[in-house]
């Protein structure tokens, strides 16, 4: 649907600059924000290469495994279901992990890889589990430590203090994990 989308607004932006006489601006634009792309992502790319290395070193260490400890009254109370599998609750674990240190990017494929698990296990192949829902309602909400990401964007487009969100997005997301959590509950309990 946005590859139909897009283009629409494309080409009615393009109309909109003929008509008006502004098409240079809109060429200096394209060019200018173009930069602005490449420059953000180069910043973005770093700081996920960053935490991703650190990722895996302490995956090759017992930080990862302690944290797991710490996370498991947690991961056992929301994923009621897999909380004897051990394969999909470390992967459940990996990927809450990569969302609390802001790694949107490396949380995506932890996630898929435990979904994946999951519906391994899932009897109605055509249906969500319980606890697949609730890890997409956790990965939705993102409750993060580090905004890594976030603290990335404001850095390259030059915020004089790119931290200064950090207790607005712990506030945002914790309050959207609750009550995400809290629905999702109630609707599992209600069977709907």
């Amino acid at each position: 649907m946005l590859n139909v989308i897009w283009p629409i607004f494309i080409i009615i932006s393009y109309m909109y600059a003929i008509i008006n006489g502004n098409v240079e601006k809109i060429n200096n634009a394209v060019f200018e924000y173009t930069e602005m792309a490449v420059n953000l992502t180069i910043t973005l790319l770093g700081t996920m290469c960053l935490w991703n290395g650190l990722v895996e070193i302490a995956s090759n260490t017992k930080l990862i495994s302690i944290i797991n400890k710490i996370l498991n009254p947690i991961v056992n109370f929301l994923f009621t279901n897999s909380k004897n599998n051990k394969k999909i609750h470390k992967e459940i674990s990996m990927n809450l992990i990569a969302n609390l240190l802001g790694l949107g990017n490396a949380a995506t494929p932890l996630g898929l890889k435990a979904m994946k698990s999951m519906q391994e296990q899932n009897e109605n192949k055509e249906r969500l589990t319980d606890d697949m829902a609730t890890l997409i309602i956790l990965n939705t909400a993102s409750i993060q430590i580090i905004p890594t990401t976030v603290i990335g964007i404001r850095m390259s487009l030059g915020s004089l203090q790119p931290t200064k969100i950090i207790f607005a997005v712990w506030f945002s997301t914790i309050c959207a994990a609750i009550v995400g959590i809290v629905v999702t509950k109630m609707c599992i309990k209600l069977k709907l």
